[in-house]
């Protein structure tokens, strides 16, 4: 299926139930399957390493581009089709480094610091956990620091994102 198969799938979802993929279908084992695991394209990052400076550079993407579109390209003309295709590591290759790690899954809004790297976990848009709303996670990143606030769906659809976060955004 493709994405935008399952994009026009999810428009048709029935109450809680998406016809692309029907939980009875994926409930029982139905035999061997395997999947693509790809990791590092890392943008940048051979431009870098090519003249020596790891610690900058990453201006020039073209080679990594063009490896990542081989990737696709060869993996779809696998037949069978592998169930999904995962992509782990470095996505691009940019400094000073990472100061916030965002993930999900708890279902609710958690988090804490530990030497200066923020673990920030989001609540859920479906089922919640907690005593946290249906919502989302606003981030907005300025060259000085990373600024995140959760917003119920709600507020998000009623009143947008609040001014101080907009204001961020309009800093050079």
């Amino acid at each position: 299926m493709s994405v935008a198969e399952a994009g026009g799938a999810f428009h048709r979802a029935r109450g809680r139930t998406l016809d692309a993929f029907p939980a009875e279908k994926e409930r029982e084992w139905k035999g061997p399957f395997y999947f693509i695991q790809g990791a590092d394209p890392q943008f940048g990052l051979m431009k870098a390493w090519s003249t020596g400076n790891c610690d900058s550079g990453g201006d020039e993407w073209q080679q990594e581009i063009r490896l990542t579109e081989q990737a696709v390209q060869a993996i779809n003309k696998l037949n069978p089709k592998p169930r999904f295709f995962v992509l782990c590591g470095d996505l691009i290759h940019a400094m000073p480094g990472v100061r916030a790690v965002f993930s999900g899954h708890y279902h609710r809004n958690a988090g804490g610091t530990y030497q200066n790297l923020d673990m920030v976990v989001s609540s859920a848009i479906g089922c919640q956990l907690g005593k946290d709303t249906h919502g989302l996670r606003v981030v907005v990143v300025t060259a000085e620091k990373i600024v995140h606030r959760y917003y119920s769906l709600d507020e998000l659809s009623e009143k947008g994102i609040e001014d101080d976060l907009m204001d961020l955004m309009k800093k050079k």
